[in-house]
């Protein structure tokens, strides 16, 4: 199973390439596939790829959503 995961743009690096957090984690990302990225826009990332801009409101559920679910982890971890 894959996870495409929302982050933040932070920076913006030459040849279409940016570097977006999520919680503190940093990682270089491809925004060749965005239309006009910029700083403080948030992202679906997902094999290095930024794929899909998000509305903040959107971001931020989903990005609430991993925290929830990686709470319910740390309680009952998978088998």
């Amino acid at each position: 199973m894959c996870l495409a995961v929302p982050m933040k743009i932070i920076s913006l690096e030459p040849g279409d390439r940016g570097v977006v957090e999520s919680d503190g984690v940093r990682y270089d990302t491809d925004l060749m596939l965005i239309e006009e990225p910029r700083i403080g826009d948030y992202v679906i990332v997902h094999a290095g790829y930024a794929i899909e801009k998000l509305k903040i409101e959107e971001a931020e559920e989903r990005i609430e959503l991993f925290r929830r679910m990686a709470a319910l982890i740390k309680t009952r971890p998978l088998p």
